[in-house]
């Protein structure tokens, strides 16, 4: 009897594990950030897609945005994911009180709400994103940088703009060599 509730087990592991299809997504585009000094920004974001007739939904992680020389990771989610912040629906990561000053006000957008993907998309999830993207940022750092234990800490990221930025993305099966991100070039920040 165990070893047939083990067959099952294992059988129903092995099933579940087998329909996915695992993918990174990624992108590197040059933007300016909002003290207007010219960066390279990345986008990336991986899913798990699943067949048509599976019952699960594709999922995804957040939507990682970070721009060169800067400590600052945006993490954007949608509904689909536990802490997608209440500004606003879609593909969205909202302004944090005493760090973001929203500059950007459309009608589309949530008065709280810093980078949105896909900006007037309500119902728009990471895991249906495929290609290309529109990225608006609606905010900037009330302070893009500080000194901490003698050591300067750059909290910049992408120029606020109401126009959204077109970002064209890169698919990529997970753990292939393609997979990797592409670096930053860190000796520009020395400068």
């Amino acid at each position: 009897m165990m070893c047939r509730i083990s067959f099952l087990f294992i059988s129903a592991v092995v099933l579940l594990s087998g329909c996915a299809s695992y993918y990174s997504h990624f992108a590197m585009f040059p933007a300016e950030n909002s003290q207007g000094e010219p960066r390279q920004v990345r986008v990336s974001w991986n899913t798990a897609e699943y067949p048509d007739w599976w019952f699960l939904d594709d999922r995804s992680t957040a939507l990682k945005v970070e721009t060169q020389c800067s400590a600052r990771i945006w993490r954007l989610r949608d509904d689909s994911h536990g802490e997608a912040g209440a500004c606003g629906h879609g593909i969205r990561a909202c302004a944090e009180p005493g760090v973001d000053q929203v500059v950007v006000s459309r009608p589309d957008l949530d008065p709280s709400a810093c980078v949105v993907v896909a900006p007037g998309e309500s119902g728009a999830r990471i895991a249906d994103v495929e290609g290309s993207l529109e990225l608006l940022v609606a905010c900037e750092p009330l302070v893009p940088g500080f000194e901490e234990e003698g050591e300067a800490i750059n909290m910049d990221y992408l120029r606020a703009s109401p126009v959204p930025y077109a970002v064209y993305t890169r698919k990529v099966p997970r753990g292939s060599l393609a997979a990797s991100l592409p670096d930053f070039d860190e000796s520009v920040c020395e400068q």
